[in-house]
């Protein structure tokens, strides 16, 4: 991160932020109790993807170097994983810190997730779409399609957002993640994307994503890591861990998890970098796996002075270990439990590991 709160992937050409990794910064800077950290990259945001304002639209999700040298807005189109981590960590600070502020930046934000990503799919029920544009589709021959990512669907975030905006769509949202893990998951393994057709004089179903295939991979390691994080006793936690279950099995004995794996045919394939190991481990924990143990060792490579681990290695490992180190835990309301507001109030927290 920037001075001026800019979180950058040096690892692409553009050098590019994206929103996804603003509001990520937002979560770990609440995580952290600095205040200032999470005020900049709000701020930045605010500047730089909502150009000056987030109270009427939803950010860019994309902002970096362009083809002819200058700076800005790469695609306007919006991420609505980001949006949902947003309006989470401004709801959780606007409590947190007791500051109001925070609050009516989240509900206008989630006024435009609602109104431009949130749909109904027929036969199955509400889904958040990827972002506004292009991932609904209408065909010449009448069939629909629409593309989704069950990454984009955090069990926590959505209960937390159901209790502090309860006319919007998010508890029923949390309620369907399982149901679309189960319809699209196969060999516990599910794919970075999927797709939803509806075509005339047929049911409606789940099917291979046209685009990306079956395949499981940096998209989808996230479906591993919020199950793990969300609180056992959430009935829709237990349904999607025993979805998910055969993948702790494919853990047993391998010294990394996959890079790839096949949803249709449960191959494997490569070897996962380090942030993977990371965004397992919490998985790992709560399926029992003496395999955790194993993951969580090579993840906290990521800390090795002599390697520069890349933007989403560093996420995975934040969000894993910080986890399994008890930096952080979602209680079932979606609430964070943090050790800092323990020491500040008295009131029981989560213990650190």
């Amino acid at each position: 991160m920037q001075a001026g709160g800019r979180v950058i992937d040096l690892s692409v050409r553009e050098q590019h932020s994206t929103s996804e990794g603003q509001s990520y910064a937002m979560m770990f800077a609440l995580i952290a109790n600095d205040r200032a950290t999470f005020d900049k990259a709000w701020q930045w945001s605010i500047v730089h993807l909502g150009a000056g304002s987030l109270t009427d639209k939803l950010p860019a999700w994309r902002w970096g170097k362009r083809e002819d040298g200058s700076w800005g807005v790469l695609d306007a189109n919006s991420a609505s994983d980001a949006d949902l981590w947003y309006a989470y960590a401004l709801a959780e600070a606007a409590r947190v810190w007791k500051a109001p502020v925070y609050e009516d930046a989240a509900r206008a934000l989630l006024r435009q997730v609602a109104k431009h990503e949130v749909v109904t799919l027929p036969g199955f029920g509400p889904m958040l779409l990827p972002g506004p544009q292009g991932f609904a589709h209408a065909r010449a021959d009448g069939s629909r399609l629409w593309r989704v990512n069950a990454s984009y669907l955090p069990i926590p975030l959505l209960r937390r957002l159901a209790t502090f905006d309860p006319s919007g769509p998010w508890g029923a949202l949390a309620d369907h993640v399982p149901k679309l893990v189960d319809a699209v998951a196969g060999h516990g393994i599910v794919p970075d994307w999927s797709a939803y057709r509806v075509k005339p004089g047929e049911q409606p179903d789940w099917d291979i994503d046209p685009d990306k295939g079956d395949i499981s991979s940096y998209d989808a390691i996230r479906v591993y890591l919020w199950a793990g994080v969300t609180p056992r006793g959430d009935a829709a936690a237990r349904r999607l861990m025993r979805t998910l279950a055969p993948v702790a099995q494919i853990m047993q004995r391998r010294s990394a998890p996959p890079e790839k794996m096949h949803a249709a045919s449960g191959v494997l394939k490569g070897e996962g970098p380090l942030g993977f190991s990371a965004a397992l481990v919490p998985f790992l924990l709560a399926a029992g796996s003496p395999e955790a143990a194993l993951q969580r060792i090579r993840a906290q490579g990521l800390s090795n002075a002599a390697v520069k681990p890349a933007y989403y290695d560093t996420v995975l490992g934040l969000f894993g270990l910080g986890h399994a180190d008890g930096y952080y835990h979602f209680v079932p309301s979606g609430q964070l439990e943090l050790p800092w507001l323990q020491d500040e109030t008295g009131d029981k927290a989560c213990p650190r590991a």
